[in-house]
């Protein structure tokens, strides 16, 4: 087996290649921690707007029930006033029959 001499020039290729790598490598690190700040500040965005939906679901929610009772509500006073209603006008024909007989 012969033994291969590294010369001057090949170690200078060597270190060069190694210094390359080294900057290459701090290069993708700095990007995966740029990555990693931006995909969390995602998460947090993301869960703010989560937050929002579901506080805004829940007001929907509330709205829709009060706007159902506030719609029972007329429907009741609406069926109070028919009624009231019915009971004068029953008042008012009792009225004119008994103007008719006299």
């Amino acid at each position: 087996m012969a033994v291969k001499r590294w010369t001057d020039e090949m170690l200078d290729e060597l270190a060069s290649s190694v210094s390359e790598m080294r900057d290459s490598i701090t290069e993708v690190r700095d990007s995966v921690d740029g990555l990693r700040v931006t995909a969390q500040a995602l998460l947090q965005v993301a869960g703010q707007n989560q937050r929002k939906m579901e506080q805004f679901e829940e007001e929907m929610e509330l709205m829709k029930q009060r706007h159902a009772e506030e719609i029972e509500l007329m429907k009741r006073r609406h069926a109070e006033n028919d009624e009231r209603f019915n009971v004068l006008l029953e008042e008012v024909r009792y009225l004119i029959r008994g103007d008719q007989r006299d």
